[in-house]
């Protein structure tokens, strides 16, 4: 349907209501829904409906049924009438379903006029609640339903623009409304001794109703504390623990975790069975980008003639690169070490750890009892079931690190950030790099013209692009390693390489220190699960960081660390959920890719309105004169509002110049204040002031400017 059409039925049903509304008023419509009126013609009512049950029965039905519908006043008056005409149990009946029918007619009304523009203006904040509703819309209804102190026709309202089902909703306001009718049609019943309908609901009633709505949170409450005894049944609870919190996992998120505790003064214990720092100091983060700088270093060589250079040149040899590599690990190593942490207070054991129960932690042989538990045991590189995988031997992020000699033809399988930040430095360094991916593009979750950005740079400098290639098998023929695939025709063919690296993702490491003994509940990408709090299935056990997802990036694992250790430590005190609202992250090719929040790709997915604002790097100064005048700028905003629905930006420092945009998301500044920050010159930051004018002068005031344009020529006069 046309977003013309759309809008023009919305317009008719808007007028339609509008007009309901007027003529009710103005041609006193009302009066017929007056207390007054309903009782000066009962025994009228009662003789016309003894002499035409069947046709006044439909007709009050059709009648309530627009009332609601239209949340025209005067529901509560033709309840009344129903109990008065029709009796208790028949009057009950219609009015509960009509009651029903109505209710749905104006949530439905409600979500095609209201739902697409609110939740397009304020998705972002809305997205907890609605993914609250989606998972226990019905519980909530329900209990709003059973309180007549809410105005029902603003639940309609509201519920309408919510992703409950309609169904859902139909059932549940069917039996939830079903208490507070029957009251009004029992009073209807006894309509000849009312005085007004404030004597319906007295002061005990309203609070009967009220407990009555409150109940269902109170025993969702006992559940939960049943649910939970009854995952402990069996096992023994110390009565004094050892620990207030063990943490098994010395990563981003079993560090950040263990300091937060040690910081409340609680007693921690972290247990690492490999290295401190986890993968991302050891095998990640730190590795990779002290290998792409000195690749970035080769290639600004390559480069001189642009910077004014003659001629330049540079021999190194592979190994000095990677002992430069190890000796940054080892700078950044004390940050992370069993030295600094145990001076903060954390206890900190070399060992494999064992969960033996909820409650207790074996390590080199010591039970260690605990009242809280957090899983921060990360991930590792996912390895494919190819055929002669092994045959041909593979790298991972894991272990290239240990690699001695350049690869003269490196094939590497994965275009996501990992296999292209990879794929880029080596063929900077001189190796022949073929990166093969399935997918029509790398980098898929970025938007197409950003991947084909880096796609582009790849080619310029060497790297062999097999894009739609499906891996099948691998070979050794003649001493030769080979690839066999399926190229994007379908047709088989073999890549000869000397070396393989496989970089298709993580998978969350789960096995192999007791979860398997307490059955604990995975999600479909393997990670363990967890609630909104990072609880898993025993509220005392949390999980964080990459075993936990959704997203494996080192700087969530640490945001997710304070929800665990805050969470775990004053459970039954106060609890937060974990907010994912604002997530950046980046790719660091050259060039650079960093997002937050959405992009076009997503906001197309998700049906969201925005309008673009692009600011291209290449015409700002500082780039220019870096010789780095490439890349952009891409902020989504809500259409006609300055809020940041997402940023994209691609270019030297992309992964620096996201920061201020992902404070302006987290704390709701939008373009304008950005644009009245005063900016260094000349530096890549004025790029971020650039493109919020380029918003402002999308969104200048034409009439104002006119009116302006007039009165400076008065002026002169």
């Amino acid at each position: 349907m046309s977003l013309k059409k759309l809008s023009r039925q919305k317009l008719i049903i808007l007028v339609l209501i509008i007009l309901a509304v007027i003529a009710f008023f103005t041609f006193d419509i009302s009066h017929y829904f007056s207390f007054s009126y309903l009782k000066e013609n009962q025994l009228q009512f009662n003789d016309y409906f003894q002499a035409h049950p069947f046709s006044v029965s439909i007709s009050f039905f059709i009648i309530y049924i627009i009332s609601v519908a239209f949340s025209v006043p005067g529901a509560t008056l033709l309840t009344l009438i129903g109990g008065a005409v029709f009796g208790f149990i028949w009057g009950l009946v219609l009015i509960s379903f009509a009651s029903s029918i109505g209710a749905t007619l104006a949530f439905l009304v409600s979500r095609f006029l209201l739902r697409d523009s609110i939740q397009n203006r304020f998705g972002s904040h809305l997205e907890r609640i609605n993914r609250g509703i989606e998972k226990e819309g019905a519980f909530y209804l329900f209990t709003l339903r059973l309180v007549p102190v809410f105005p029902f026709f603003l639940v309609n309202l509201v519920m309408g623009l919510t992703p409950i089902k309609t169904r859902t909703y139909y059932w549940v306001s069917q039996l939830g409304m079903l208490a507070g009718t029957a009251v009004y049609v029992n009073a209807g019943t006894q309509l000849g001794q009312l005085e007004s309908t404030s004597g319906i609901l007295s002061l005990p009633l309203i609070i009967s109703f009220t407990l009555l709505g409150i109940f269902p949170f109170i025993a969702k409450n006992i559940i939960t504390t049943l649910q939970a005894n009854q995952v402990y049944k069996g096992i023994n609870k110390p009565k004094i623990f050892d620990r207030n919190l063990v943490v098994i996992g010395a990563g981003a998120a079993g560090l950040v975790t263990s300091y937060i505790a040690a910081t409340v003064k609680a007693k921690v214990t972290l247990i690492e069975k490999h290295k401190m720092g986890g993968d991302c100091l050891n095998t990640g983060c730190v590795p990779s980008k002290a290998l792409i700088r000195s690749a970035k270093f080769k290639s600004h060589i390559s480069r001189a003639k642009e910077f004014g250079f003659e001629e330049t040149s540079a021999n190194f040899d592979f190994k000095e690169i990677m002992l430069r590599i190890k000796r940054v690990i080892c700078q950044v190593e004390p940050h992370d070490s069993v030295e600094r942490y145990t001076s903060l207070g954390v206890e900190c054991l070399q060992g494999k750890a064992t969960i033996i129960s909820p409650f207790s932690v074996e390590v080199n042989g010591r039970i260690l009892t605990t009242r809280n538990i957090v899983v921060a045991t990360g991930a590792r590189p996912f390895v494919p079931s190819l055929e002669g995988i092994d045959q041909v031997g593979y790298l991972t992020s894991d272990n290239l690190w240990e690699m001695q000699a350049l690869p003269e033809r490196f094939m590497i399988l994965g275009g996501g950030p990992i296999g292209c930040e990879l794929a880029q430095s080596f063929a900077r360094l001189g190796s022949q790099v073929i990166l093969l991916d399935r997918n029509d593009r790398i980098m898929k979750r970025e938007d197409p013209h950003v991947s084909e950005m880096v796609q582009t740079r790849f080619l310029q400098e060497g790297v062999d692009l097999r894009l739609r290639h499906q891996a099948q098998r691998f070979e050794v023929i003649d001493g030769n390693k080979r690839l066999i695939c399926n190229n994007e025709q379908g047709e088989e063919i073999a890549i000869v390489f000397d070396e393989l690296l496989i970089a298709l993702g993580r998978k969350a490491n789960v096995n192999g220190f007791g979860l398997e003994n307490l059955d604990m509940p995975l999600t479909k990408q393997g990670t363990i699960e967890v609630n909104e709090y990072l609880q898993t299935k025993y509220p005392n056990i949390y999980a964080c960081g990459d075993v936990a997802g959704p997203y494996q990036f080192t700087h969530t694992a640490a945001h997710q660390a304070w929800y665990a250790s805050v969470n775990s430590l004053f459970r039954g005190f106060k609890a937060f959920r974990a907010d994912y609202s604002v997530i950046p992250w980046a790719t660091f090719t050259d060039p650079e890719v960093a997002r937050v929040g959405l992009n076009e790709l997503e906001a197309n997915e998700q049906n969201v309105r925005y309008e673009v604002s692009q600011f291209d790097i290449d015409d700002l100064d500082r780039a220019i004169a870096d010789e780095e005048a490439h890349g952009f700028i891409k902020v989504l905003t809500v259409p006609g509002k300055d809020k940041i629905l997402g940023v994209t930006i691609v270019g030297e420092h992309a992964g620096d110049l996201i920061a201020e945009y992902v404070m302006a998301m987290r704390h709701g500044i939008g373009l304008n204040k950005i644009l009245s920050t005063i900016h260094i010159y000349p530096t890549l930051a004025e790029a971020n002031k650039y493109v919020a004018g380029q918003w402002k002068q999308a969104h200048k005031p034409e009439k104002i400017l006119s009116w302006l344009e007039k009165f400076h020529h008065w002026r002169r006069r």
